[in-house]
Parts: structure tokens; C-alpha cells; sequence
């Protein structure tokens, strides 16, 4: 079924999607005051005005060709805003503000690129200038979702912002889920009940069985294009053994345990490599969390205020890593992760077949934070876990790898490829600033194990 494989939209819907991504990016660097647009927010990323300008370059380096448009009249910001950095080394940029050219010059780089797209674009969807419309179809399916990427990235960089740097906007009122008592199967197998809020996760028996990862190239493509990027083919089966899988992601309350029993000073909890980036960084609790005359606190967008306990926690893979040995557990693999979540079968979502929807969970820019791992029971799988999709991103103890059968996008050879260095981790699932078609069950993300600021949470596994 295409919608289990990937994303299916006519092309007559594409450009209107692209539309709107833009928007949704607009938005967020709206949110910055100009004066902090040369800001790094996070060490080891661009300066916030490097996207302003890298979203449209990467557009027309990937269209200008297929969309008939005239030659590059500005190759030295098309190379300068090309690509973001990864640094696994340790290494850090370390360019100044004034390297980088004036707002204005960005911006009218921006509209300039925006205005000669439209028109090609609007002409190749018709008459691609290079390959037919199923080729052209796929290309602003990339544009879109890479856009649609970086409007997550820019919200946990602009997150890490001083809140006098932003333009405070509300919270999007959302209307509560009305109560759904989601249909389980019954496996004969009762999940363990949390004792008390506190407490270690409760956890889900889920049976052994078959599970299908990745997306397939089989699908037939007419006039429609069915969408997925490089790293999801091919489709494959996997056998997973009998596990259990924590029914909820793990809270803040849960998580609190770990570091009240000094589990950020225990060696034996932290891999090597965790323990050194640990101790150079001086971590000692969840980046999102500040302590404040005897009491934590939760970095918010726009404000700080009293740790929710019932959120889902957000950390590194070190430190989902480090407390998943300290409960006697471990962190799920990718299989593992997609058998609970498919409930035995191979579901286009956790709940079914039905689009992504405000009943099912906190996904598509619905909040600006999380909520409680507890507050949509509609999108529970059929063996009973709860938010697997949406309110943070899950790790999972898989090594980002090709699948069997991989080939990269000829015309994005590097944008998997480049991260199969073993220094990557594979997370599933989605946050609250996830865009509704990355939520396809094929879909991977993935990043470095001691990178703290993506709204990135876990559940844990046990045999």
C-alpha cells in the first residue's frame, strides 16, 4: 500500500506543499530579532543567518537545472550557503560574523532564487527541461522535505536562543484529544503497571515475529510519484526475538530517579566515549533542565517554568544510553522499535491506516513543546504502546547503516552516505516539530550519540 512505503502526491499538490513549507520556515526566522541573526546558538552549527540563505541556494542547486532556469548569476553564495556541517571530530568552525554577508544581500540572494524557480517550476511541471515528471515529481519532493527538516533544526537552534533574542508567539491552541479507548490485541500478555508515577517505565510484552523495515522501489509510478529518501530502500524483512518495550517513553520523572542516584557521576553507567564527553562538557543533567534554588526547571521556546514530570525527557544517546544500563534494560533497535509499533503488522502508522491527525498526537507544528507521554492514547499501537509517533524523536541502539540494497540519489549522493561512519545512530518517530509526511513508517533520522538539543527522548527495552 503506498501509503506504507512512502509519500504519494500529485504533482498539482507539490508545489502548493512547497508553498507551505516556505511559510513555515519565513516564520521561524521571523522569530529571531535581526540584530541576532549572526548568532550561533549552538556551537556546533552554522550561524542562524547561514539558513536563511542555505534554504534557497539548496533549492536552486537541486531545480535549476530540471526547472529550465537561466544559468547561476551568484556562484559564490550558491557554494557559501550549499551545505551544513556535521563536525564528528571534535573540531568546531570557528568563522566570525563578519564573514558572512549583510541580511539584506541574503535576503534579496533569497527572493532572486525564489522568483526564477517559481516560473521554471511552474513550466517543468508541465515540461521538465531534464528527465520526465515522475524524476521532476521526486526532486520537489526533496526540496520540500529538506525544508520541512530544517524547520525542526531552526526551531531547537532558535530554542537554545536567549529569550530577549526572539519575538515571543504563543502557544498554538490545540484542543485537547476527546478519550479513546484504542483496540489491543490480546497476546495473553498483560503490560506491568507503573507502581507509582516515579517509578522505573512500565513496560509492554511484545511477541517475536517478522518485521519489514525500509520502503520499496516496486511500487509503480505513473502520474503520481511515490516518495522516499535514499537510506529508506530497500524494503526487507527482519526476525525479532520475544522483548518487552516500555509502554510510554521515559518522563522527566523517570529520568529525575537516575540523577538523584547520581547517575551522571557513576562511571559504570557511560560508555568510554560518553564518559569523556561527559566529564569535557560537564554535563550533569538533561540540557532542557536548569536548576534553580532547589528546584528544576524546563527550557521552554519563549520561557522556563517548573519541570513537567510527565513529559518525555529529552537527551543525547549517551545519556538515553546511560540510563537504560542503570535501569537493567537497553535502548530498542530499529527492528525492535518498528514491531511494536507496527502491532504484528505492517500498519502505514502505529494506529492504522487513517493520516496523521490532531487525535493521534503532538506532530506537525501542533505545539512549540512537548506533553504528556500519556496525552494521546489514540495513537497507540495495537500491542498497547503509547506516542510512538510525535512529542520526541526515539533513539535506538542501531548504528545509522545502509539497507541491503542501498543506492544513493545521484543527484544527493552525500545526504545519506556521508553519515555511514558509524558515528551515527538511527531515531524514529517524531517530535512536535515534525511535519505529518515524515511520519511514514519507512522514514529514519539519525544523529551523533553526545548531541543534546534535538527534541530527541527513548523507551527502553528488555528481553
Amino acid at each position: 500500500m503506498p501509503g506504507r512505503q512512502g509519500v504519494q502526491r500529485a504533482a498539482s499538490d507539490l508545489r502548493a506543499e512547497l508553498d507551505d513549507a516556505r511559510r513555515r520556515t519565513d516564520a521561524l526566522f521571523d522569530l529571531v530579532k535581526p540584530e541576532r541573526l549572526y548568532d550561533r546558538p549552538i556551537p556546533a552549527r552554522h550561524r542562524i543567518i547561514f539558513y536563511l540563505g542555505h534554504l534557497e541556494a539548496f533549492d536552486w542547486n537541486l531545480l535549476r537545472e530540471a526547472a529550465g532556469c537561466r544559468p547561476p548569476w551568484q556562484p559564490e553564495y550558491d557554494r557559501l550557503f550549499a551545505f551544513g556541517i556535521d563536525p564528528v571530530g571534535g573540531g568546531l568552525p570557528a568563522d566570525r560574523p563578519e564573514d558572512w554577508p549583510a541580511e539584506h544581500v541574503v535576503r534579496n540572494y533569497g527572493a532572486a532564487i525564489r522568483s526564477e524557480l517559481d516560473a521554471g517550476i511552474a513550466k517543468a511541471r508541465r515540461s521538465p527541461a531534464n528527465g520526465g515528471p515522475a524524476e521532476f515529481s521526486r526532486l520537489l519532493n526533496v526540496a520540500i522535505e529538506h525544508r520541512l527538516m530544517h524547520e525542526e533544526t531552526l526551531s531547537y537552534l532558535l530554542q537554545q536562543m536567549p529569550y530577549d533574542a526572539k519575538r515571543r508567539v504563543a502557544q498554538p491552541e490545540v484542543p485537547e484529544p476527546p478519550p479513546f479507548d484504542p483496540p489491543r490485541r490480546d497476546q495473553g500478555r498483560e503490560p506491568v503497571e507503573r507502581s507509582q508515577r516515579s517509578s522505573l517505565p512500565s513496560m509492554v510484552a511484545i511477541p517475536g515475529g517478522a518485521v519489514t523495515l525500509g520502503s520499496s522501489r516496486a511500487l509503480g509510478r505513473a502520474e503520481e510519484e511515490t516518495f522516499a529518501w535514499d537510506n529508506e530502500y530497500e524494503s526487507h524483512g527482519v526476525h525479532v526475538e520475544d522483548f518487552q518495550i516500555g509502554r510510554t517513553m521515559v518522563t522527566n520523572a523517570e529520568y529525575l530517579r537516575f540523577v538523584d542516584a547520581g547517575g551522571y557521576e557513576n562511571r559504570a553507567w557511560w560508555s568510554g566515549s560518553a564518559w569523556k564527553w561527559k566529564s569535557a562538557e560537564g554535563v550533569r543533567h538533561p540540557l532542557f533542565w536548569r536548576r534553580e534554588d532547589g528546584r528544576w526547571l524546563w527550557r521552554g521556546m519563549f520561557e522556563e517554568f517548573p519541570l513537567p514530570l510527565d513529559w518525555p525527557v529529552y537527551v543525547s544517546h549517551a545519556e538515553a544510553s546511560a540510563y537504560a544500563r542503570w535501569a537493567g534494560m537497553a535502548l530498542p533497535t530499529e527492528a525492535q522499535w518498528q514491531r511494536a509499533a507496527d502491532g504484528g503488522e505492517e500498519r502505514a502508522y502505529p494506529w492504522g491506516e487513517e493520516p496523521p491527525s490532531p487525535r493521534r498526537g503532538n506532530f506537525d507544528f501542533a505545539r512549540w513543546d512537548p506533553v504528556s507521554v500519556e496525552a494521546y492514547p489514540a495513537g497507540s499501537s495495537a500491542f498497547g504502546v503509547e506516542g510512538m509517533l510525535g512529542n520526541g524523536w526515539e533513539w535506538t541502539s542501531s548504528v545509522f547503516a545502509p539497507f541491503p540494497g542501498f543506492a544513493p540519489f545521484p543527484f544527493y549522493p552525500g545526504y545519506s552516505a556521508d553519515f555511514f561512519d558509524g558515528k551515527h545512530f538511527t531515531m524514529k518517530g517524531g517530535s512536535s516539530r515534525t511535519a505529518a509526511r515524515l511520519l511514514r513508517r519507512s522514514f529514519r533520522n539519525w544523529f551523533q550519540p553526545h548531541y543534546p538539543y534535538i527534541y530527541a527522548g527513548f523507551r527502553c527495552t528488555s528481553d
